[in-house]
């Protein structure tokens, strides 16, 4: 069962984080991804696969939610530019992809956050 309160605590460190983070690009959103993950994955306990588990969900949250506005904005501007909606729902699919990929160093660390609890 998955333990919603570590995941909404990865999440927001995070989001928390990447804010911060926005400093040093890349580093900065990779250091988020671990710290949010490990917490989400330490909070949660019970071995590798429970940590990896809910450090995805912490990680791929963000990414999911950052995918769906992008892709609305999208959506309203291929509108208003007379495209009939032709971008917004590759952008979403290719956005939400990439959330799930760039969740893996969460998960990793996640799941070494769930084997130090």
């Amino acid at each position: 069962m998955t333990n919603w309160r570590a995941v909404g605590v990865g999440f927001l460190i995070e989001l928390v984080l990447s804010i911060v983070g926005a400093i040093i690009p890349v580093i900065g959103q990779l250091f988020a991804a671990l710290v949010g993950g490990f917490a989400a994955g330490y909070i949660a306990g019970g071995g590798l696969g429970r940590g990896f588990w809910h450090g995805l969900l912490a990680g791929a949250l963000g990414g999911i939610i950052v995918a769906v506005l992008v892709g609305l904005l999208v959506a309203v501007f291929d509108v208003a530019l007379g495209f009939g909606g032709l971008l917004g729902g590759s952008v979403l699919v290719i956005g939400v992809a990439l959330a799930f990929v760039m969740a893996i160093p969460s998960a990793i660390a996640g799941a070494v956050g769930s084997l130090l609890a």
